[in-house]
């Protein structure tokens, strides 16, 4: 033990850092679709998802908006926005900050993939504390959490006195064991208030997605 922490070496029955792990995995994915339920101040949300590498993002909405279609560009860094369906007039180019199509939680589409997720968490996590449950590697059997039938660890990530990262102060990620994305991610502001929860369902990871489907 002396050795392992003048060295800084972790001893070898460290747990390992399932953030870190998921940040990890996430650089090899390429693509994934998910349907996202997101719950908040403003009301609900169920949207169709689909993200491509370098940033290629397209929003089919269920409710609100039922056949809105939002379709982001990192190229162009533009927006093409359909109110009544693709190929309905009319046919809007927006900046990702314009507000009419930030999500009623404040989300910004160029910045809603779950990379950015993560990246949020880790920063959030710096000089804060987190909390693991549910960890299947060092836990007995009666601790672990599962969800729909998928095995969990579930992270409660809280920033360090007044630090909020995006408004977020406390972040709790359910994460999925397997596919080492998240299911469920519950986020709060300095107040402890929930700004928003997201259940992420009928994942696929790297998906194929033809380009057609970010410019139809």
């Amino acid at each position: 033990m002396l050795a392992a922490a003048l060295t800084g070496i972790p001893p070898a029955d460290t747990p390992p850092d399932p953030l870190a792990s998921a940040i990890e995995h996430y650089r090899t994915v390429e693509s994934y679709r998910v349907t996202i339920h997101s719950t908040h101040a403003g009301g609900e949300e169920y949207i169709r998802y689909y993200y491509k590498k370098p940033g290629f993002v397209r929003m089919e909405f269920i409710r609100p908006h039922d056949g809105a279609l939002l379709i982001y560009n990192p190229d162009t860094r533009r927006v093409r926005v359909w109110p009544f369906g693709v190929k309905h007039f009319p046919e809007l180019s927006l900046s990702p900050g314009n507000p009419l199509i930030r999500s009623l939680s404040g989300t910004r589409v160029d910045q809603s993939d779950v990379g950015v997720l993560f990246e949020n968490i880790r920063i959030l996590r710096e000089g804060g504390t987190t909390e693991i449950l549910g960890d299947t590697k060092n836990s007995s059997p009666g601790t672990r959490e599962s969800m729909d039938g998928r095995t969990i660890l579930h992270l409660i990530v809280t920033g360090a006195g007044g630090i909020a990262v995006a408004n977020v102060h406390r972040s709790e990620l359910w994460l999925d064991t397997a596919s080492q994305f998240p299911i469920k991610v519950v986020s709060r502001d300095l107040r402890d208030v929930i700004i928003e929860s997201v259940m992420m369902e009928e994942l696929e990871i790297n998906a194929t997605l033809p380009e057609t489907l970010f410019n139809p």
